[in-house]
């Protein structure tokens, strides 16, 4: 459940708090950061099982959960945080590059990414994350994944 004081919260705010659930992948921390209807969207390609939107609280937490529980991502550091305020009061983006190291293999990654975060009351209602999902892919093995999938899709979309 929400804390009863993030209406205090600046978007800011929620931005440190919303790294700091990144870096402890923690999706109940994270989830706790938005509304119970809010939207997260991923528009660019991610890789497969990603879904391209979570609605609801409740599915952010899960679909975190489940991302995070499987991935041997496990980022250390976000750094070139550069925050764009807007003219709306609601909305900043957020320029970012998240460190780490890959648990399974000892490579380290370090992937850029591009949040618009709408915040109202103190709490998320709409998340654009766009992330480099090929990079993602490629640093877990898992590109001939995304490869195959997109070929998949090519032929669905192909039959009559």
């Amino acid at each position: 459940m929400p804390d009863i004081t993030s209406a205090n919260l600046s978007p800011r705010d929620v931005l440190t708090r919303y790294h700091r659930a990144m870096l402890d992948k923690s999706a109940d921390d994270l989830a706790d950061l938005y509304t119970a209807d809010a939207v997260h969207e991923f528009p660019f390609l991610g890789f497969p099982g990603m879904p391209e939107r979570y609605q609801g609280r409740e599915e952010i937490r899960a679909g975190y959960r489940a991302a995070w529980g499987a991935s041997p991502a496990q980022p250390q550091k976000i750094h070139d945080v550069f925050v764009h305020e807007s003219i709306d009061p609601e909305v900043i983006t957020v320029e970012q590059v998240v460190v780490g190291t890959v648990t399974t293999t000892g490579q380290a990654f370090s992937f850029p990414g591009l949040l618009v975060l709408r915040v109202r009351n103190g709490l998320i209602v709409h998340v654009r994350d766009y992330m480099d999902g090929l990079r993602v892919a490629h640093t877990m093995d898992r590109l001939a994944a995304v490869v195959a999938s997109l070929g998949a899709s090519r032929t669905e979309a192909q039959k009559p």
